[in-house]
């Protein structure tokens, strides 16, 4: 049986793992595709070259598609995410320098993301110069939760600090030489931070949106719609890979895979901190994450469309799209429960596309379409909700703070 190709681009980070074991534990070849995986050097690249159809279908900022459909890209495009590559994954990590003034400021440093943005705060507000973070591209996960956690915590993006683009394998060298004081970014490169530069993990995604998604199956709509079997034929080799990669007896086989050169070309060491939820989050001190990266439990894979639009009211609050009712549906429909659904019928799937961020403060059984579906806790580390039914009125309440 002749094999279908897909050419897949993909960034050196974990949350990739699922397009690697797609690939090598043959759950695409199984599902007749032959997965060509591309690894690039930025997300500009992914973002352009999925637009210019050099890859049929990419390791993706969460963001992305919808920025690329509101034409917020330098080639606008419309894309959809059919798929989420799991939740969590991504963390924030500072200097040596400006963690003991955090330190000293109070930070208790068991990364609840309260307390240390609190002294982050105090520290800000008495530097004798702008501190500067880096984030990986201006419309991804790790800019807006930045963000988020920041003007949370009192300080204002953009003011009382400095907020720079850099691809995720420079960020560590970038904080080791002086150039950053602190950044945003997915694993291993907080790992990396701090086993080559000195630097501290004060916090993690897992903390500041529990149970949210950083990157997800990107792919132009025309595409999709033009190869809808393919589409599904590729869900279904990745739901597989997730199942597999959950399982902890696997952890040591995922880091000798992603080891490897043509895909992070780092330590197992490096990579499997991410996958345990064990970590060294400076100075040799280790702290348990369980919940650090999920690649199946809780619908890990489904594409909310509250997802969605919480980055959407992201993109409004901080100028980067007017928000309207038009560009609002645009957003929503860039995720895809529809096609995961219908490619996935089997599963025991949420009967809802949307849901209350932060609704959920324990484990929860919610109906499904065949079942029940456990969802794990969710929501922001502040307390406040999103609830996409009421948009309005949470664009306002975040642009007055």
């Amino acid at each position: 049986m002749s094999l279908v190709p897909i050419t897949a681009g993909f960034l050196p980070l974990l949350d990739s793992v699922l397009l690697v074991v797609a690939r090598e534990k043959g759950f695409a070849s199984a599902e007749g595709l032959d997965l060509r995986l591309v690894r690039e050097t930025s997300w500009a690249n992914i973002r352009d070259r999925s637009a210019l159809g050099h890859f049929d279908v990419a390791h993706m900022l969460a963001p992305m598609p919808i920025a690329a459909s509101l034409g917020l890209t330098p080639l606008a495009t419309q894309m959809i995410a059919p798929m989420t590559f799991g939740l969590g994954g991504n963390g924030i990590t500072v200097s040596a320098g400006l963690w003991q003034a955090m330190q000293a400021a109070g930070a208790p440093g068991d990364l609840d993301p309260a307390p240390a943005g609190a002294a982050l705060k105090n520290v800000v507000g008495n530097a004798t110069r702008r501190l500067r973070f880096g984030v990986v591209h201006q419309t991804s996960s790790h800019n807006y939760e930045l963000r988020y956690w920041l003007a949370a915590s009192g300080i204002r993006p953009d003011e009382d600090v400095e907020i720079i683009v850099l691809p995720p394998p420079l960020l560590p060298d970038a904080l080791g030489s002086g150039g950053i004081d602190g950044y945003c970014v997915g694993e291993p490169w907080n790992s990396v931070g701090v086993a080559t530069s000195g630097a501290r993990l004060v916090t993690v995604k897992a903390a500041i949106w529990r149970s949210s998604p950083d990157k997800v199956l990107g792919m132009r709509a025309d595409w999709a719609q033009a190869n809808a079997g393919s589409v599904a034929a590729l869900l279904k080799a990745l739901h597989a890979a997730a199942l597999w990669c959950s399982d902890p007896a696997n952890h040591a086989e995922i880091a000798s895979l992603l080891c490897q050169p043509h895909y992070l070309g780092l330590s197992p060491e490096l990579i499997l901190p991410a996958l345990t939820g064990r970590f060294d989050i400076g100075e040799g001190t280790e702290q348990i994450v369980p919940d650090f990266y999920i690649p199946q439990a809780s619908a890990a894979t489904f594409p909310w469309k509250s997802h969605a639009l919480w980055y959407y009211t992201q993109m409004v609050r901080w100028g980067q799209v007017e928000h309207t009712s038009v560009n609002a549906a645009t957003a929503a429909a860039c995720f895809r429960p529809d096609i995961y659904s219908a490619a996935l019928a089997n599963l025991a799937l949420p009967q809802l596309d949307y849901k209350v961020e932060g609704g959920l403060t324990e484990p929860t059984s919610v109906p499904a379409t065949s079942g029940t579906l456990t969802l794990a806790p969710d929501g922001f580390f502040d307390g406040k909700p999103f609830d996409p039914d009421a948009i309005d009125t949470y664009i306002a309440t975040q642009q007055s703070r």
